[in-house]
C-alpha cells in the first residue's frame, strides 16, 4: 500500500524524531511529493532517500527531520543551506523562518540548481524567502554574511572531509553549524569567545561535498 503524507508525518512522530510543531507544519505544507521525479512518485512518502539525477538524492525524511530538530531554525532567522539539490529541505527551512527570515541556498551541480529553483517556484509563498546561488559553497557567502551580521545557522546536506573555515567565520555569536562528516552528523554552536561546542550523532550517510 502506498503511503500518503499523513502516514509519513505520523510515522516520524511515532518514531520519536519529529517533535517540533513548526517542523510538522512545514512537512504538511511543503509536500515532499512536489520535489521527487514523477518516476519516484509512488515512493514520495516512504522514509527512504530517492534519486533525483546527477548521482544525487533527496534525503530520507527521517534524516531531514533529525537535522532540522537539532538545527532548531526559528522565525526571522537567516540560514545558509549548502547542497540544496531538490530544494525540499530549503523549502522546509523557508516555511519555518517565515516572511521575515531568509534562506541562502547553494548548489554546485548546475542541473540540480535549476531543479531546486523550479521546485521552490511551485510555492509562491516561499519564493521570496530564498536566494539561490549556483556555485561552490567552500567560501560560504562572505558578502551576505557581512551585510546581515553573520548567519544564524548553516546546514550542509553534503558530507565534508574538512569543514570550510569560512562557514565558522560567517556564523554570528551563538550561531549553529550542522554538517555530516565521516558517517556522523555534527552540531557546532559558536560561543561568545569564538570557540565552538561540538556534539556528534553517529550513523548517517550522505553524498560527498564537492
Amino acid at each position: 500500500m502506498n503511503m500518503n503524507l499523513d502516514d509519513l508525518v505520523g510515522s516520524l512522530k511515532k518514531g520519536g524524531v519529529l517533535k517540533s510543531l513548526a517542523i510538522e507544519e512545514a512537512l504538511t505544507k511543503v509536500d515532499r511529493r512536489r520535489f521527487v521525479p514523477d518516476s519516484q512518485a509512488d515512493s514520495a512518502y516512504a522514509d527512504i532517500p530517492l534519486s533525483i539525477g546527477e548521482g544525487q538524492t533527496i534525503s530520507q525524511p527521517y534524516t531531514v527531520v533529525f537535522m532540522l530538530e537539532h538545527l532548531k531554525p526559528k522565525r526571522g532567522e537567516r540560514i545558509m543551506d549548502v547542497g540544496f539539490g531538490s530544494g525540499w529541505q530549503t523549502g522546509l527551512l523557508a516555511k519555518i523562518v517565515g516572511a521575515s527570515g531568509k534562506i541562502y541556498a547553494i548548489e554546485i551541480v548546475p542541473a540540480l540548481c535549476e531543479l531546486g529553483k523550479r521546485n521552490i517556484a511551485q510555492f509562491p509563498e516561499l519564493k521570496g524567502r530564498v536566494e539561490f546561488y549556483c556555485q561552490s559553497a567552500a567560501d560560504g557567502l562572505p558578502k551576505i554574511a557581512r551585510e546581515i551580521g553573520g548567519f544564524d545557522a548553516i546546514i550542509s546536506a553534503a558530507e565534508v572531509s574538512k569543514v570550510p573555515e569560512a562557514w565558522r567565520k560567517q556564523l554570528k555569536e551563538s550561531g549553529r553549524l550542522l554538517y555530516p562528516k565521516s558517517g556522523s552528523l555534527f552540531l557546532e554552536i559558536k560561543g561568545g569567545d569564538g570557540k565552538f561546542r561540538l556534539r556528534e550523532f553517529p550513523g548517517f550517510a550522505f553524498v560527498p561535498f564537492m
